[in-house]
C-alpha cells in the first residue's frame, strides 16, 4: 500500500468512526505494525472559527488497509499554537 493510499483509507476510517470530516493528515509514517497516519479533525464549531476544538486521532493500518488501531492523541483549539498547550 502506498503512502498517499494509507492516508487515504486512515482519514475514511476516522470519518466512518467518529461521523466527522477530516481536516487533513498531521502525520504519516511507516511502523512496525503497518502505516501509522494521524488525521485532524473538527470536533466542535465555535464562534469565531479561531475557537474551534480539533482532535487529532493516530489511527494505525495493516500493510492490507485494514483497521489495527484507532485512538485520539489530543484535543485543542484551532487558535493555539503548541507551544500555547
Amino acid at each position: 500500500m502506498t503512502a498517499r493510499r494509507a492516508a487515504a483509507r486512515a482519514a475514511a476510517q476516522v470519518g466512518d468512526l467518529t461521523g466527522r470530516t477530516p481536516e487533513g493528515i498531521t502525520s504519516l509514517d511507516r511502523g512496525e505494525e503497518g502505516w501509522e497516519v494521524g488525521v485532524e479533525v473538527l470536533e466542535a464549531r465555535r464562534v469565531p472559527d479561531s475557537n474551534d476544538i480539533l482532535a487529532v486521532y493516530r489511527i494505525v493500518l495493516d500493510d492490507d488497509g485494514d483497521l489495527v488501531s484507532f485512538r485520539r492523541e489530543r484535543r485543542y483549539l484551532r487558535g493555539r499554537t503548541e507551544e500555547d498547550s
